[in-house]
């Protein structure tokens, strides 16, 4: 079956074969190489949802989730909008060799000033983070990325990606917080 297809293709002249149209190539927001990401403001919620990433190497699971149930039971991040997007165990490696401890983990905040405010927070610095670190749960670096907005071609697949009632700008305030480092 393979040969005579094969022979068939070979013996139709290219001008006979059908052409698909050329597409054009689908847009992304992502900006360029090096260029910096589109201003968020800090103080308050514009409603412009970011991703806080959370990657590390985990040295204790259960006191990890020690501090994962303190957060729950914090009400912070039903407070603040935010949730997890993410399992932080992968379920599959598809390039490179991570370690067996690593973790990464996706919270959707609905604002940078909310990212902030659960950061920056009397709770979770006082309260929260020395369970993840007195003694050391693992090494984490955690960072914040503004989300992209939905691709064109994405439109009609799935859902906008939108919170459906607009954050409230007075919920990060109402938090209170400690002083954050200079930068």
């Amino acid at each position: 079956m393979r040969a005579a297809l094969l022979a068939l293709l070979l013996a139709t002249p290219l001008a006979a074969q059908p052409v698909a149209a050329p597409t054009a190539a689908p847009t992304s927001p992502v900006a360029a190489p090096g260029s910096p990401p589109p201003p968020l403001d800090p103080t308050v919620c514009d409603n412009k949802p970011v991703i806080m990433l959370v990657r590390g190497l985990l040295k204790d699971r259960a006191r990890l989730a020690q501090y994962a149930a303190a957060i729950r039971a914090s009400g912070l991040y039903p407070k603040l909008g935010a949730y997890y997007l993410n399992n932080p165990r992968s379920v599959a490696t598809f390039e490179g060799t991570p370690a067996d401890n690593d973790s990464v983990l996706m919270v959707r905040f609905p604002c940078f000033a909310h990212a902030r405010a659960f950061w920056y927070s009397e709770l979770y610095q006082k309260q929260i983070i020395p369970v993840r670190q007195n003694p050391s749960a693992g090494d984490f670096t955690v960072t914040v990325y503004p989300e992209l907005p939905l691709p064109d071609y994405m439109k009609g697949r799935v859902a906008d990606g939108a919170y459906a009632a607009p954050a409230d700008p007075s919920v990060a305030a109402s938090i209170p917080r400690i002083p954050e480092p200079p930068k």
